[in-house]
């Protein structure tokens, strides 16, 4: 729907607003003193790429059946299609499977970035995208230190598509469909200070099968998703180039540094998205009372 002159003006008032204000319209994250996230802890060591965790994943939300196996050399990417994949990479130590899905930080840039709070970080730990507040921005993508948000482009009612480590069912006291049904055990849902607590015991008590290093621990902050194998990271297709400091931290010196413009942009568009929705509910209700 297209704005009128009054909607612009309001449009442009937001704006202001936006930018008195400050940090009003960032997202907002709860302090990590105040809560337990949760999380997941996955082992490659156990892992035999059987895909379960692909195929109740996409069973659960609608999406095809995998129909590629880990292959050592081909890298599977998530999509708008799928929330996780299995790889195999062939290391030092042999063939080894690593799962790939939202890492789920503990201060997520994508939440950071998103104008609206589309993507929000719960008070439970998982990291989720709500339609509801999404004005398209594709912020969240461009923001996000792992390459995960993925944009369904040929929708007619484009969603983002990521991990939310099945948080309607932790909201229900149920673990997330890949740590339950993973016939390996080698995914682990609990706590996050749990989960680095067992990931610390497992290293110490066969230093011979494990690489001491955990991913996730430090790398942007911290995430929800922790990960031990037999060999480091970098043989196991991690991105080991990472800041340890969360890239929200950046922000501040980031508004500083940019044109004004590339800010006035962002702010623009999300009144012109709150106005145009409020154009839309004002229709509605002029239509239901007539």
């Amino acid at each position: 729907m297209g704005l009128d002159r009054r909607g612009f003006m309001k449009a442009l008032g937001l704006t202001g607003s936006a930018l008195a204000v400050g940090k009003s319209f960032a997202a907002e994250l709860p302090a990590e003193s105040n809560v337990e996230f949760c999380g997941i802890l996955y082992d490659s060591t156990r892992c035999v790429g059987c895909q379960t965790c692909e195929n109740v994943c996409a069973e659960a939300h609608g999406f095809p059946a995998p129909t590629e196996v880990p292959e050592a050399g081909v890298i599977r990417q998530t999509d708008e299609t799928r929330r996780t994949v299995v790889n195999l990479f062939k290391t030092s130590r042999g063939e080894a499977y690593v799962k790939q899905q939202c890492m789920h930080c503990n201060e997520p840039a994508c939440a950071a970035a998103c104008l609206t709070q589309a993507m929000h970080k719960t008070k439970e730990g998982p990291v989720i995208w709500r339609g509801n507040k999404c004005m398209g921005c594709r912020y969240c993508m461009v923001s996000c230190p792992f390459d995960v948000p993925k944009f369904e482009f040929h929708s007619a009612n484009p969603k983002i598509v990521k991990c939310d480590m099945c948080y309607d069912r932790i909201k229900e006291g149920k673990k997330p469909l890949c740590a339950e049904n993973c016939p390996a055990e080698a995914i682990l849902f609990g706590s996050r200070r749990e989960l680095l607590s067992e990931a610390r015991k497992r290293i110490a008590a066969q230093p011979d099968a494990y690489n001491e290093y955990i991913y996730g621990e430090r790398e942007a902050g911290g995430t929800g998703e922790l990960y031990v194998a037999s060999v480091p990271p970098v043989e196991m297709g991690f991105r080991t180039k990472l800041q340890n400091e969360s890239y929200p931290a950046l922000s501040k010196g980031f508004l500083y540094a940019v044109p004004s413009v590339f800010v006035l942009l962002p702010v623009l568009l999300l009144g012109i998205h709150e106005t145009t929705k409020d154009n839309k509910h004002n229709q509605n209700e002029g239509e239901e009372n007539e």
